[in-house]
């Protein structure tokens, strides 16, 4: 990872531990994105943009679900993905 500046490593670290919900990483990674320099502004537009990116999966679930509840049809699988299949057939 030495391709990255220590700026570059902590906005990465913010937005894995955003992604992640990471409480002990945010608590860790906000403190040493400041002792290198960074400011409340540029850490919380991270942590913005890291929220948005978040979001999206979450909302696409959300919309999935209700489709299917108002009667939409579900797309073709083979189980969940955590590789759970229909154990009631």
């Amino acid at each position: 990872m030495s391709e990255l500046t220590p700026r570059e490593k902590e906005l990465v670290a913010i937005g894995a531990a955003i992604g992640s919900n990471c409480v002990p990483c945010v608590e860790y990674h906000i403190p040493l994105a400041r002792k290198i320099g960074m400011t409340d502004i540029q850490i919380v537009a991270a942590i913005e943009l890291a929220n948005k990116v978040k979001q999206v999966p979450a909302r696409n679930v959300y919309e999935a679900a209700l489709q299917l509840v108002s009667g939409g049809s579900s797309p073709e699988k083979n189980g969940s993905c955590s590789g759970v299949t229909d154990t009631t057939a």
